[in-house]
Order: structure tokens, then sequence, then C-alpha cells
């Protein structure tokens, strides 16, 4: 009998209505941590009166060529990768509305108080730095940069930064807010809430997913039955507030 051929259909269906009813009862935010515990992506949607949007998110340090092109091609916003406060000034990163000295600089969002830009980069052992290869490379060597000060806070800073990457590049660093979800509850502090309730290193990547069709954020429903589809861990903005603060 071939191994994809059930001797009992009915049992087979059973089984699968039992494990479907398993994923539907599990908790959100543990099947969100245990997937980034994993290395794995999660779909977070933030607040309905904030962005509205839900962002496939990743543990920056488990990103490869192919976490990348997913982002790229089932999301289709922008790859950012979030580091925490501390690991921002331990790397001497501005907020990019205050390095830019520009008469469009106007960081004053509808959505927030503040956008959480800092420099675009790219890592100086990539060449033109878009391909899902440099991407994953650089967003990978930022998440060792930022395990490195995590260890020891005070044993890597702007000149070692400096030394592995460059700007402007193609992956934009995001600054997460000093107090955390305290302070802000935007995709960027979500995805390190998560990071550091897995143990992690303090940064995590976080892309808008888009709607083909209309060009506008996915909307919540669509971006779940995504999720259902790609067994993805699909989890509220506030669930995590609630459950990670």
């Amino acid at each position: 009998m071939r191994a994809d051929v059930d001797a009992d259909p009915e049992a087979s269906a059973g089984t699968a209505d039992a494990a479907e009813t398993d994923v539907a009862e599990a908790d959100p935010v543990e099947r969100a941590l245990d997937a980034f515990r994993a290395g794995d992506p999660v779909c977070v949607h933030d607040f309905a009166d904030r962005e509205g949007e839900t962002d496939i998110v990743y543990p920056a340090g488990a990103v490869d060529e192919a976490a990348v092109a997913h982002m790229r091609n089932d999301a289709g916003g922008l790859i950012c990768v979030a580091v925490s406060d501390a690991v921002g000034d331990a790397f001497d990163l501005p907020f990019l509305a205050d390095a830019l000295d520009h008469p469009a600089v106007d960081d004053d969002p509808d959505y927030d108080d503040r956008s959480s830009f800092s420099l675009p980069v790219n890592h100086r052992e990539t060449f033109t730095g878009i391909t899902d290869a440099d991407r994953a490379k650089t967003i990978v060597e930022v998440a060792n940069a930022a395990g490195r000060v995590g260890d020891d806070p005070s044993g890597y800073g702007p000149d070692d930064f400096a030394g592995e990457f460059r700007a402007p590049g193609h992956v934009h660093v995001l600054r997460g807010d000093r107090d955390g979800l305290g302070g802000r509850t935007g995709h960027t502090e979500l995805g390190l809430a998560m990071a550091e309730a897995v143990g992690a290193a303090p940064a995590a990547v976080v892309c808008e997913m888009l709607d083909d069709e209309t060009g506008d954020a996915l909307a919540p429903a669509d971006a779940a039955a995504y999720a259902a589809r790609r067994d993805i861990p699909y989890v509220e903005g506030a669930a995590l507030v609630e459950a990670l603060t």
C-alpha cells in the first residue's frame, strides 16, 4: 500500500478534524512563541485602531534566503530588521528622521507618535545588497551583532558596527522603544517582545502583508486564512501585549 493512501478514509478524516481542532484551540500566544523558538515565522496583526496591518515576523537570526523569498512573495511589504533600544544605543544608531537634514522630514505618522526607522544598511560582504542571499546575510549578521551586545553591552560599539555594515543599504534597521511594549505597541516592539520571551537575540524581522488585488494592507480575516493554510501561527497584538507585559 502506498504511504500516501490510508486504509480507512473515515479514520483519516477524523484524525485530520481532530488535528484542526487542536490547532484551533491552542493558545495563539503559545503557538507564536513555539514557532519563534523554532525559528519559524508568525503572522502578527497589530491593532485595528493603529496600522491595522498583519506582518510576517521572524526571529532575525533564523532568516535565510528562503525566508526572504517568503516575505517578498507572500507579504510584499518592506523587509526590516528591528533591534532593541539597548542594541540601538550600542550601535549608536540614530532615528532616521533625526539624522536627515531635509525639509521633507516629517516624522508624525497618523498611526503613532513617530516611526522606528533608523539606518538602511548592507553587510559589507554583500554585493548590491538587494538579493535574497544578500538581505539574508545582512539580517543574520545584524542579529549576530545584537546577540553580542546582549551578551556583553560594552563589547560591541559603533566602530564595530561600521566595520560590518555600510549605509545606505537595502535592509532598514528599526529601533525599538526604550520601554518596549510599555512605550509603543508596533510590530517592532511586538517582534522584539517575542524574541525576548524565547531567549533569542534582541532582533526580529517584520514585513507587512499586502493584498495583491487592492494594494492595501491585507485584511485580518484574509491574513488569518493565509496563516491557517500555511500552518503559520496567527496572533493579535493585544494578546501579545497582555501575555508579555
